[in-house]
């Protein structure tokens, strides 16, 4: 890491610290207190547990992504990548640091720097893709059961949803309509050309270099249906395992009436609405949203508050610190088969 990610870390840290202070300011300490005493630890570990399954699957992805380039690819190397990834996608703008983390930590094992990008562009396309499956599918599931309950966010819900689904449209674009989305995007950054020449010509390289390593990935993804079906059932797994969380977070904390289906939905309306925050790991706005989104299910505010930092501390603060201990374990060289 460098002294730049350490600073943004421990002011991101600092920042949380803050943000859980505030949410306490007017509850009763001994009530957070004996909540905190009296919750029900095994559903708790079970929580940690399904953080802990996600991660490991996110593992399988790339492990099986990289023995495809006929790389021999070790569990221990491959755990190495997801947690890298939650680290620096907690210290950057929009999540931007986790894509070129992962490519450090292949290169460091000894993976070809064109085979590990390309794994690392499979992978991202199959996990936006399920991202918005997995949105359409709660929303089919568990819509009715929390329409009273948005409020507020639910013009932040739509735009979270619609981003995420502007990239797959994007990446679609790019795998079927090759040559209209390359003329799209030159004539779309001509703007740029009529402001700074040398600008639009470095940007226009670096694009439609993107452009083609994509296509030519999209092309494999195509052809190999298998592992592509394999990929996209992994990640749905590996999702599910996420959006499960803040039910066992409730069940540790005896709330009553948790409507599993219900908590899962919601998480993921949350996982939406944070994507739009700028500030690294949407600080501020996961803490915002988990509050507004949960307030009319959890009627007891020491309880509410208790579940945000909870929910905070597995998914984005352990799943941090895990990547500091992978970030300096020493990676070993890997082999071609």
């Amino acid at each position: 890491m460098t002294k730049r990610n350490k600073v943004v870390l421990a002011i991101m840290i600092l920042l949380g610290l803050g943000i859980f202070w505030y949410s306490v300011r007017n509850v009763s300490f001994a009530v957070i207190a004996n909540d905190f005493l009296h919750m029900n630890w095994c559903w708790l570990a079970i929580a940690c547990l399904c953080m802990v399954i996600s991660l490991v699957l996110e593992a399988w992805v790339v492990k099986v992504l990289i023995r495809r380039q006929g790389v021999v690819f070790s569990m221990r190397e491959a755990i190495r990548v997801p947690l890298v990834e939650q680290l620096f996608n907690g210290i950057t703008p929009f999540a931007s640091g986790g894509q070129p983390a992962q490519l450090f930590v292949l290169l460091q094992s000894g993976v070809d720097g064109g085979r590990a990008a390309s794994s690392l562009l499979m992978k991202f396309v199959v996990y936006q893709a399920m991202i918005v499956v997995n949105f359409v599918l709660c929303l089919f599931l568990g819509f009715h059961l929390i329409a009273d309950k948005l409020h507020t966010l639910s013009w932040l819900v739509l735009m979270g949803f619609l981003v995420h689904f502007a990239v797959i449209l994007g990446l679609l674009m790019v795998m079927y309509w090759y040559s209209f989305t390359k003329n799209m995007s030159l004539l779309l950054l001509k703007p740029v050309k009529w402001i700074r020449k040398d600008l639009y010509k470095k940007w226009s390289l670096g694009l439609l270099h993107k452009i083609d390593s994509f296509y030519h990935e999209g092309q494999q993804l195509k052809r190999d249906w298998r592992l592509l079906l394999k990929m996209c059932l992994i990640t749905v797994g590996q999702l599910m395992f996420y959006y499960v969380i803040p039910y066992f977070i409730l069940l540790a904390l005896n709330v009553e009436h948790v409507d599993l289906i219900m908590v899962m939905t919601m998480h993921v309306l949350i996982v939406m609405v944070i994507s739009l925050f700028p500030i690294p790991g949407g600080t501020g706005g996961a803490e915002y949203s988990f509050s507004m989104i949960f307030t009319t299910f959890v009627h007891t505010n020491s309880k509410l508050i208790l579940a945000m930092i909870l929910w905070r501390v597995i998914t984005y603060y352990l799943a941090m610190f895990s990547g500091m201990i992978a970030l300096l374990l020493q990676p070993t060289q890997t082999n071609s088969e």
